[in-house]
């Protein structure tokens, strides 16, 4: 029996094309998420967040297959949202100033009692530091324009350039925060093959 991918249920959401920027209308999803602010380079607490995240999505992963309380899945790839107090100093690369939500999204199956299982389990287990942080929401996103970014991080800007004039050219404006999918693994990725979908709320002027 084959697995439940939202990477491929939902492919017009992790799948963008490089080249072009397109719109997309992103259905409500649940997510685990976890609060942070600083450089995702050098502050702890952003690593923490990581493992608090898929701890508790793996400890879900098995713990519904093994009690058999809904198809077996694929963990779906970290998410982030960014912003900062004053937006020019996320634009400037500011990353001391940047504020973060890291997250995982879940199956439209999971419930609020799984996530509170999982997590009891998780911290019975090995507690890690940012647990406690960790709560399960949804996340409404609607109208959206993305584009695939090829390439490491750092080197976003011109991606993130397409994307705003594509907005300014078509009358849109900002409607969320900066949405970043991480398709590929910065420890086994060279960073010139490294996929990040980067997404950004719309609506019309």
């Amino acid at each position: 029996m084959s697995k439940t991918d939202l990477k491929k249920e939902l492919k017009e959401l992790y799948s963008p094309s490089a080249r072009e920027v397109s719109l997309v209308e992103v259905p409500d999803m649940n997510f685990v998420m976890v609060d942070g602010a600083g450089d995702p380079n050098t502050v702890p607490e952003f690593q923490q967040a990581i493992e608090a995240l898929y701890g508790v999505s793996y400890t879900l992963k098995f713990t519904i297959k093994k009690a058999g309380l809904g198809p077996d899945y694929t963990v779906a790839p970290l998410e982030g949202l960014w912003w900062a107090a004053d937006i020019s100093s996320f634009e400037l690369g500011e990353k001391d100033k940047w504020i973060w939500t890291l997250m995982i999204a879940q199956p439209d199956f999971v419930t609020t009692d799984m996530v509170d299982e999982a997590i009891k389990a998780l911290k019975d287990r090995k507690d890690p530091l940012a647990l406690s942080k960790l709560r399960f929401e949804p996340l409404r996103e609607g109208l959206c324009v993305q584009i695939m970014h090829i390439g490491p991080y750092a080197e976003e800007r011109p991606t993130l350039e397409k994307l705003h004039t594509f907005m300014q050219s078509n009358g849109y404006e900002f409607n969320g925060k900066h949405h970043e999918v991480y398709l590929s693994d910065p420890r086994r990725t060279a960073p010139e093959k490294m996929r990040t979908v980067i997404r950004q709320p719309v609506r019309r002027k």
